[in-house]
């Protein structure tokens, strides 16, 4: 029997938005009140932030913002970092101990609305929103902070 490893408690959370400041939102399967940015922690201790960024944007909705494509550029560090406590129920997923992650926080601006192509085990529906509504739709209060900083971020 293979045992998973614990989830590195260094993360990133993705705003993905539009020029008109709309927001894209998905849902947690696991918990269905939990409106939610991409989120998701580093692979292994040294993989770039952007790259778990780029990477955790692809698996999550299927937007294609990785190194090489076209929306690569459109993939900001917003260079700011908020340390939170694990809810809970969510601790079973790191090592004995581990109460705090850290999460970073990008910013991703996509030409308009597209449907994402959801990872149905993580998420099950999303929307997009006023930026604005979005951050009072949100569960975590460190991703309404995050999607209220977003106008300051366009160009």
């Amino acid at each position: 029997m293979t045992t998973r490893p614990f989830k590195i408690p260094e993360s990133v959370l993705v705003v993905i938005y539009t020029p008109a400041q709309d927001v894209l939102l998905i849902r947690r399967a696991d918990a269905p009140d939990f409106w939610q940015s991409v989120t998701g922690s580093k692979n292994t201790q040294d993989e770039a932030l952007a790259l778990t960024a780029s990477r955790e944007v692809h698996e999550e909705t299927g937007i294609d913002c990785r190194p090489g494509t076209p929306l690569a550029a459109q993939l900001r560090d917003w260079n700011v970092s908020n340390v939170y406590s694990i809810y809970p129920q969510w601790r079973w997923r790191y090592a004995p101990g581990v109460l705090r992650n850290t999460e970073h926080l990008f910013g991703l601006c996509i030409p308009e609305r597209i449907e994402p192509v959801l990872e149905p085990r993580e998420h099950d529906a999303w929307q997009w929103l006023p930026y604005k509504q979005a951050a009072d739709a949100c569960f975590s209060p460190s991703n309404a902070e995050a999607i209220l900083l977003m106008p300051k971020f366009l160009e």
